[in-house]
């Protein structure tokens, strides 16, 4: 059927339950401190952001919610889509000892997540945890609330957010704009990684300047 000739009607829908609902949402790799004053990586896919305020959704059975609980700084560094091998290794280690087993999922203890993904640590200039240096956008913040959800199943972090580190790459020359036309976030899509595909308009609400591609479909200067 051509949705587009043809609008779906009632009919066309199934009533279903699935078992998680990550309808395409951003990933991030949480940085915190730990109580020996070393560092935990996690990623995680449930994040978003409303001014200078993130809201992050953590297992409560993870190090990442344990740290911010008792150390409320935080790093969140946002992986491009080429980076999903890396974040998926990261995704059945946990950083503590015990072995925690979230959701159900068996997970492996790993000291050093950083090393376990590949990736490097990158001094932050607000709050001790330290960001990714591989991730294009890197964010400083600290959590002013760390609260059980309405289920008491997983734990619901609001943060605000001290600095934004961007690649010089990603920010449009003059502004403190990132460019959304060259940035594209890794995005989790029920359990699976993508990357945006091609603009499709603007908000009306944008303050980005408009930048016009050449002939062949790239940004000038790129």
């Amino acid at each position: 059927m051509n949705t587009a000739q043809h609008p779906p009607t009632p009919t066309d829908h199934l009533t279903i339950t699935p078992s998680i609902l990550y309808f395409g949402t951003p990933v991030a790799l949480v940085t915190t401190e730990n109580p020996d004053g070393t560092f935990n990586l996690a990623p995680i896919s449930s994040a978003w952001a409303l001014g200078q305020v993130v809201v992050l959704g953590l297992s409560r059975h993870g190090r990442t919610g344990t740290n911010l609980a008792a150390r409320p700084e935080l790093v969140l560094s946002l992986p491009e889509p080429a980076q999903w091998a890396a974040v998926e290794r990261l995704g059945r280690l946990t950083g503590l000892p015990s072995g925690a087993v979230p959701g159900g999922r068996p997970v492996r203890y790993e000291p050093d997540k950083f090393a376990a993904g590949g990736f490097r640590e990158l001094p932050s200039h607000a709050v001790r945890p330290p960001r990714v240096a591989e991730c294009p956008i890197q964010l400083e913040a600290r959590a002013a609330r760390v609260a059980p959800d309405s289920a008491g199943e997983f734990l619901i972090v609001e943060a605000r957010v001290l600095r934004v580190h961007a690649d010089a790459r990603l920010v449009v020359p003059g502004t403190q704009h990132i460019d959304p036309a060259a940035w594209s976030p890794l995005i989790y899509n029920f359990r699976h990684y993508f990357g945006l595909g091609p603009e499709l308009g603007q908000s009306g609400f944008s303050e980005t300047p408009r930048r016009t591609r050449t002939p062949d479909g790239a940004l000038p200067g790129r």
